[in-house]
């Protein structure tokens, strides 16, 4: 399922109006009754009314925003929570460990430390732990969480949870690495895997995305709003804009893993939508257009 902000094209900080008001248009883009026979835009249209009806009530939309997909199952994690603090869950803190060796911070909490959790970690996923080994294990997070940092539960026997750190800026094959250990041998690590995103293509510390410019617009020039992972910002569009031009802004992009103030860039690439339904005024207009095209090339 699609990140509910991205379906609505909205940004996390976006207030009742602005989920109504990007509700009402997406709505309308997909509609069935405007899409005849296009299954593709029938299933939008179920997945935008999904994400209003969570993002609209106050309540499902603090649980989606704090446990992504599984914001279903948020009372039965917080209940198991609640329960962990009862039993005076302990933390300890290990390394996280990235190909490039950078090493922020990860946090355990179950209760146990050390070579304990480490068993109940890998027993519970089937590990001999007789046996000295290297071994790792996926974890996926969607490209938004890259973005923010994330945190992962992962379940493990007798009822304890390893809660999973994950700081912003991860990238495909960062690893956390999980010590195994006192006595024990073996590099155990689970490796991050960035969803890929519906909207944003990433290279690195920079983001790429289309953006939608009527043809007006791209041949008067305009001012448009482009959503970013986390926001939304103002683009100038200049008079004459070409269809596949690409803009620059600059610090819209990913963080750096480690230093998450310093960003790389949003590339925005301009897709001209040319306009249906015209009426006969408006025909005429581009009929006049046309000639006086011809005549200035004669």
């Amino acid at each position: 399922m699609p990140n509910y902000y991205d379906l609505l094209e909205i940004s996390r900080g976006a207030d009742e109006k602005e989920i109504r008001q990007a509700y009402r248009k997406m709505a309308r883009k997909y509609h069935p009754d405007v899409n005849p026979g296009n299954k593709t835009a029938e299933e939008k249209f179920k997945q935008v009314n999904e994400a209003h009806s969570v993002l609209s009530d106050a309540e499902k939309r603090r649980k989606y925003d704090k446990y992504g997909d599984r914001w279903e199952q948020a009372d039965q994690i917080e209940q198991a929570e609640a329960q962990a603090r009862a039993r005076g869950a302990g933390r300890t803190n290990v390394r996280w460990s990235t190909v490039s060796g950078e090493q922020p911070n990860v946090i355990f909490d179950g209760g146990d430390s050390g070579g304990n959790i480490f068993e109940h970690l890998f027993r519970n996923l089937g590990q001999d732990l007789r046996q000295p080994a290297s071994a790792e294990y996926p974890v996926d997070i969607t490209l938004e969480e890259a973005y923010l940092g994330a945190t992962r539960l992962m379940e493990l026997s007798g009822g304890r949870r390893l809660e999973v750190k994950i700081p912003p800026g991860v990238d495909n094959g960062s690893r956390v690495h999980i010590p195994a250990g006192k006595g024990r041998e073996g590099n155990f690590y689970l490796v991050i895997s960035v969803q890929p995103d519906p909207t944003f293509e990433r290279r690195g510390r920079n983001l790429y995305r289309d953006i939608e410019v009527p043809l007006e617009d791209a041949i008067l020039g305009s001012e448009i709003t482009v959503p970013t992972l986390r926001s939304r910002v103002a683009l100038t569009i200049p008079p004459e804009t070409q269809n596949g031009q690409r803009f620059r802004l600059a610090g819209q992009g990913m963080p750096s893993l480690n230093q998450p103030g310093s960003k790389g860039d949003l590339y925005a690439t301009v897709r001209v939508k040319l306009p249906i339904n015209l009426s006969n005024e408006e025909k005429e207009l581009f009929r006049r257009l046309k000639e006086m095209r011809a005549a200035s090339r004669s």
